[in-house]
Parts: C-alpha cells; sequence; structure tokens
C-alpha cells in the first residue's frame, strides 16, 4: 500500500510538473512529433518483426522445437534490415509528401499579376530606424513593413537578463515625397517585462503557451504596431497537423499590450493591424512548390522554382509584402510575393508566387503561381542593365541599386538611391522585341526617359504626348513670328494652329 501510494504521488507530481511548464512541453511534443513523422513506419516495422520472433519462439517452445531461438534471431535481424531500409526511403519519400501537402492550395496560372503597389526597400527602412530611436539604449530586434499602413515597425528590446522590451517604432519611409513621420510608442517597463526568447517569467513565449497550448511561432514573424501611443506585439501562431506527414497550419495570433502587459490569442485576425499569416508559413508553402511534379521530378529537382538570389535582391530575395494596387481588389489588400527561378543553372525569373498576408481559419492560405510571358532577366542582369542605359543617375557615392520587386501583370520595379534617399526607380516590362523596356521614373512614380519603350504602353503613349505638345510649342512659336513651312505639321498639329489663329481673328475683331 505503501509502495502505491509513493508511485502515486511521484506520478502526480511529475504529471503537474509537466502541465504548469506548458512551454518546454509544448516544445518537447512539437520535435516528438515530427521525430515521429520520419520513424513512425520504421519503429512498425521493427516492432512487427519483434512480435512476429517473438510468437515464432513461443510456439516451437510449446511444440517442442529446438530452433526457435535461430527463427526469433531471423526476424528480429530482418526487421532491423527492413528499418534501415524503410527509414531511408521514408525520410526522402516523406520530405516529398510533405511538400506536396504543403502544396495543397496552390494555383498555377498564367493570368498577369495583380496590380502591386511599389514601396520603399526594406535595406532603407533598416537604415533609417536607427537614427529615428533618439536616446533610445536597446538594441533593435525586428524590423517588419505594415502594408495596411505602408510604415515599417521598428521593435526595440531592453538591454538585460530580465527585461522585455523598450520601445517599439512606426516610420514613414515614402518611396516618394517628402513625408517622413514617425511615432514613438514606450513600453511599460514594470507591466509589460516580457519578450521573445526572454529569461524565466520574461519570456513571451512562455506566457503564449500558457494561455494556448500546442501553438508556436517563428520570432520573425512577430512584429510591433502603435495604436493611440499604445505598443502591440503582434505574434502569428502556428499549429501542427498530421501523424506521418507533419505540416504547420495557422493558428490565429497573440497580441500583447506594451503597456498593460495583457497577452490575448485569438482566431480572428480581422482586426489585426498588419499581417497575421505567418510570413514563414508563406514561405514554406513557396518551397513547396519544388513537388508540382512527380516523385522522379522532384527528387532530380526537375520541377518546380526557387527564390531568385542573385544581384538586388541577395539577403532578401523572397516574400516580399507589398500592398494591392487601386486596379486589384478594390485598392485593398496585400500580399507575400516572390519572383521564381526555375530549378538548375537558370536565373530569369519566369513566374511569380503571391499568397495573402491575411487568412481567416485553420487551413493554408491559397498560394497562387503566376507564369510569366515574356520571362524577365534575372536581378543580376537587370541591375547591371540599370547601370548601362542610365549612368547619369546610376550610381556614385552611395547611391545603389535595391529591391527588383513585381509590381504587376508583366512589370517590376527597381529603385535608385541611397539608404537614407530614395531618388529614383526604374521599371521594366521584361523583353520585348527581343530587348527589355525600361523607363526611368522619379521616385514618386514621374516618368523621366525610357531606354526602350514597350510598344502600346503607357509609358511609351505619355513619351508621344510630350513630343506632340512640343511640336505644338514650336509650331505656336513659328506662328507668332515669320510664318514657317507648315509641310512639317501632322493634321492634329495643323487644326490645332487653325483653330488658334481663328480664335485670334475673333479676339481682334471684338476689340475694333
Amino acid at each position: 500500500m505503501g509502495r502505491a501510494w509513493r508511485w502515486g504521488l511521484t506520478l502526480l507530481v511529475a504529471g503537474f510538473v509537466l502541465w504548469y511548464a506548458s512551454y518546454y512541453t509544448t516544445i518537447l511534443v512539437w520535435e516528438l512529433r515530427k521525430l515521429l513523422a520520419w520513424f513512425a513506419l520504421p519503429l512498425l516495422a521493427v516492432a512487427c518483426c519483434v512480435a512476429a520472433g517473438v510468437l515464432v519462439r513461443w510456439f516451437r517452445r510449446r511444440a517442442g522445437h529446438t530452433g526457435a531461438r535461430n527463427a526469433a534471431v531471423f526476424l528480429a535481424w530482418l526487421g532491423a534490415v527492413s528499418a534501415v531500409v524503410l527509414g531511408v526511403g521514408w525520410l526522402v519519400y516523406g520530405a516529398y509528401l510533405q511538400d506536396r501537402a504543403y502544396m495543397a492550395t496552390a494555383q498555377i496560372v498564367t493570368d498577369p499579376v495583380p496590380t502591386l503597389s511599389a514601396r520603399s526597400p526594406y535595406v532603407v527602412g533598416e537604415a533609417q530606424a536607427a537614427p529615428h530611436l533618439g536616446d533610445v539604449t536597446g538594441e533593435i530586434a525586428d524590423i517588419t513593413y505594415l502594408p495596411d499602413s505602408d510604415r515599417f515597425g521598428t521593435l526595440v528590446e531592453r538591454r538585460g537578463w530580465l527585461a522585455g522590451y523598450e520601445v517599439g517604432l512606426v516610420q514613414e519611409v515614402p518611396l516618394g515625397g517628402s513625408g517622413r513621420s514617425q511615432v514613438r510608442c514606450p513600453f511599460d517597463l514594470e507591466k509589460a517585462d516580457a519578450r521573445i526568447s526572454g529569461w524565466f517569467t520574461h519570456n513571451l513565449g512562455r506566457k503564449i503557451s500558457g494561455l494556448q497550448r500546442w501553438v508556436r511561432f517563428e520570432a520573425d514573424d512577430a512584429y510591433v504596431t502603435c495604436s493611440d501611443g499604445t505598443p502591440v506585439v503582434v505574434v502569428p501562431l502556428k499549429r501542427q497537423t498530421g501523424l506521418f506527414v507533419v505540416t504547420e497550419r495557422p493558428a490565429g495570433v497573440a497580441l500583447y499590450d506594451g503597456r498593460t502587459g495583457k497577452l490575448t490569442v485569438t482566431a480572428d485576425t480581422s482586426a489585426v493591424p498588419g499581417p497575421s499569416y505567418p510570413l514563414s508559413l508563406a514561405a514554406r508553402q513557396r518551397e513547396g512548390t519544388a513537388a508540382v511534379g512527380g516523385f522522379g521530378d522532384w527528387w532530380f529537382e526537375r520541377s518546380g522554382w526557387d527564390a531568385s538570389e542573385d544581384g538586388a535582391n541577395e539577403g532578401n530575395e523572397s516574400e516580399f509584402t507589398l500592398r494591392y494596387g487601386d486596379a486589384a481588389a478594390g485598392g485593398a489588400g496585400s500580399a507575400y510575393v516572390t519572383p521564381l527561378t526555375p530549378q538548375g543553372e537558370a536565373s530569369s525569373v519566369v513566374a511569380v508566387s503571391t499568397v495573402p498576408t491575411r487568412h481567416q481559419g485553420g487551413t493554408l492560405a491559397p498560394m497562387t503561381v503566376h507564369r510569366l510571358d515574356p520571362a524577365w532577366s534575372s536581378p543580376k542582369a537587370l541591375v547591371a542593365l540599370i547601370k548601362a542605359e542610365y549612368r547619369d543617375v546610376c550610381c556614385y557615392n552611395d547611391d545603389q541599386v535595391f529591391e527588383v520587386v513585381p509590381t504587376g501583370g508583366s512589370t517590376w520595379t527597381a529603385t535608385v538611391g541611397s539608404e537614407q534617399n530614395i531618388r529614383f526607380r526604374v521599371e521594366g516590362r521584361g523583353p520585348v522585341d527581343g530587348r527589355e523596356a525600361t523607363c526611368l521614373k522619379a521616385a514618386d512614380g514621374a516618368l523621366i526617359r525610357c531606354a526602350y519603350a514597350a510598344p502600346g504602353s503607357p509609358e511609351e503613349q505619355e513619351l508621344k504626348r510630350r513630343e506632340q505638345q512640343k511640336q505644338q510649342e514650336e509650331a505656336a512659336k513659328g506662328a507668332g513670328g515669320v510664318p514657317g513651312d507648315l509641310k512639317g505639321l501632322t493634321d492634329d498639329q495643323l487644326a490645332e494652329l487653325q483653330r488658334r489663329l481663328g480664335d485670334e481673328f475673333l479676339r481682334r475683331l471684338k476689340t475694333g
């Protein structure tokens, strides 16, 4: 009776400790579930062979056979070999099935990419954060583009082991224009003293697990917003699903109030002032495009796409957060956008993937892969082209070509300038008649000139309008003096000149 009591008390204490340590048990369950998915079949094979060996030995012993031991050993070895073969095969085929699971909501279309709004490059927002922090002594933990407000949110950690965040900075980094507004929202250092990867009770992940078990997150997915002077840390959450093929799904968001320290976990993400879908999950879906073909194509890397990793996009080559333009989705909404290159040595951009930054429910957000026709040159080649065609504006002193991002059905945009001042943008439409069509514009989008304007494009029409206006002005100047040769005028210009002459005759008749 005493032994049973001790064992029961021990199990009760152990269960209480495991339940109280919700943060570590959540991590343990996540990691064990991943391992179980990879080794479940090999372990099952071993268990079956061992069980068969035990049964064979038991039956043979009852029948008086002396070869039972040899049969059991044979079955045990058979189970071990089967487990190794099955384990290696499942590690490979299971990875393919995992990619296929992430491809469940993917659509591959030839429709053009929806119109997207250009934004300031991420590196520019990162460079301008530190000068705007003033006397803040903490260290920058995260910088995230907030598409809803067209701002960059910067989360600053307070120095020290047992400390949380110090301040949240939301700043405007305009691509064009002179506005540079900024808002600093200080955290209450006493009430809101937790942060991601903090120590002991100052760990925000521990608080989230205490409120909602079996969900986890990536630190890079979290960001800060300011609402009426109150900083709010938004943490998109993920959950696991599946048995033999374990994948992740969205699980709402955690909202941490920087003034009161209150933590809220909710599945209703409609009121979240920023991306609510985990960026890391969108990236994993995009990586799953490698399984768009069969297993053989996946194994030999003959199908799917990779993010472009050269040129101006090196280090920030995927999941650009961009707002939809006025022509798409009613001017609202945003998406994670990635230029894609085929697997292998090819570096041209042949497709663009989009995943919405907002998604309700616990399923994967829809991913759309837009095939491009024509394909674009690689970002590295586009940077070299910009430097060659616009030598007078690129690149002197600290100026450089920043991100090359998709901004529409067949267009891309590259920004030119320094980290403190974006001066120009270059927009292209891919190869037209064998030549890359590019135009130089001011940072606010005003057209300056084109190295080659695509036939029928708005830029070509604008250049023609300017040329006609210039000719009309020259013709008007010539008509005010000695009459010149009118053979060079077009029909429209001649009609305009006649109209102006008629107006002048009427004016003189009325004035006597």
